[in-house]
């Protein structure tokens, strides 16, 4: 088990992908505070891995609110001795036009999205330079690194937590705090619910022709908080089964037909090996 010992904050860990990311630093050793706005869903988690024999809390958290981040953190170094590890997986979004976008909505999801991810890091951080170190992974998201309809709040807020993320890096170092992102693809979650054609849309693009897991996300998530990533820092591991890295997808039939042969004039001046 590579976190024996170590105490580590998830955000957002009542549902999804903090949930399974919660669950998986617990199977390796960790201690965990649960946090998530609906304090139910977060003793369903800690109860859980208690009954696994590891050690969690639930916390109530609005990671927008700094005073509720605060006690967070205090919850941690108060109940569990030390903070070695964050994981910011909270996060809300939608699929909305700019055009149609409200000022209400907009600043909701960059209040949770960016602000969250600000408090969170700094806090936590604050606490790991008392202890010599620690690790930190926030959770962007593709979004924000492509353009894609419907996802300006969103993609936006995720650029700025990968920026963000990148900064806090480099500030961080002197401490020995690893600072780094999951930029997730399309994952598979109870709150996707795209229909035939969006889903169609997305596979054509996703080299792997699958969907993600919330396992592909925890996993990438352990990994970057364990010793196995000691020398990477400012680092986005993009979790997206490729969908990030293509460009034109065909199928192998039509790819091995098109490279049948070279057109004669941009033929270059080459010969096989004898």
């Amino acid at each position: 088990m590579r976190l024996v010992g170590k105490t580590a904050i998830v955000t957002g860990s009542g549902r999804g992908i903090g949930r399974e990311i919660a669950l998986t630093l617990a199977t390796e050793g960790a201690s965990v505070i649960v946090a998530d706005r609906d304090l139910d869903v977060a003793v369903e988690v800690a109860t859980e891995i208690g009954a696994s024999g590891r050690r969690a809390i639930p916390v109530q958290t609005d990671v927008s609110d700094s005073s509720e981040v605060d006690e967070m953190v205090s919850v941690a170094v108060r109940e569990l001795g030390r903070l070695d590890v964050l994981v910011h997986s909270a996060g809300i979004g939608f699929h909305k036009a700019l055009l149609d976008t409200s000022a209400f909505e907009w600043d909701r999801v960059t209040q949770i999205n960016l602000r969250g991810t600000f408090l969170c890091i700094q806090r936590s951080a604050r606490e790991m330079i008392k202890t010599g170190g620690g690790k930190i992974v926030t959770l962007a998201s593709i979004s924000g690194q492509r353009g894609a309809m419907g996802r300006g709040a969103y993609g936006a807020a995720k650029a700025g937590v990968l920026q963000l993320t990148r900064i806090a890096a480099v500030e961080f170092a002197r401490w020995g705090i690893c600072v780094n992102a999951i930029a997730p693809g399309v994952i598979k979650t109870r709150l996707m619910n795209y229909g035939p054609k969006q889903e169609k849309a997305y596979l054509d693009r996703i080299p792997m022709n699958r969907f993600g897991t919330v396992q592909d996300v925890a996993s990438a998530a352990l990994f970057l908080v364990s010793k196995d990533s000691d020398y990477i820092t400012g680092h986005t591991l993009n979790v997206d089964g490729g969908y990030h890295g293509a460009g034109l997808i065909f199928d192998y039939e039509e790819l091995s037909s098109f490279r049948s042969g070279w057109h004669e004039e941009t033929k270059p001046d080459v010969h096989a090996p004898e």
